[in-house]
């Protein structure tokens, strides 16, 4: 599988989202189930997934598909 799929994998699994929804308009502004304990779950869920610890200010700031992204791509995870 490859990276895009297992990071898709994460929001579907945590949100019931769909790989349509998921694009620069899917975030906690958005999304109305978005909270703090989802916020975690995605988190975990990528350390989990690509074998790495984010960094506190990385956690913070993963409140969109699109920073989870950007944020996998400072540990050289591209999707």
């Amino acid at each position: 599988m490859c990276n895009i799929d297992k990071y898709n994998n994460i929001y579907i699994q945590v949100f019931g989202a769909t790989i349509e929804q998921l694009n620069e308009h899917f975030s906690k502004q958005n999304v109305p189930d978005w909270d703090s304990v989802h916020q975690l779950n995605i988190v975990s869920l990528m350390e989990d997934e690509f074998n790495i610890m984010l960094d506190p200010e990385d956690i913070m700031a993963c409140t969109s598909y699109i920073a989870g992204k950007n944020i996998l791509s400072k540990y050289g995870i591209e999707c």
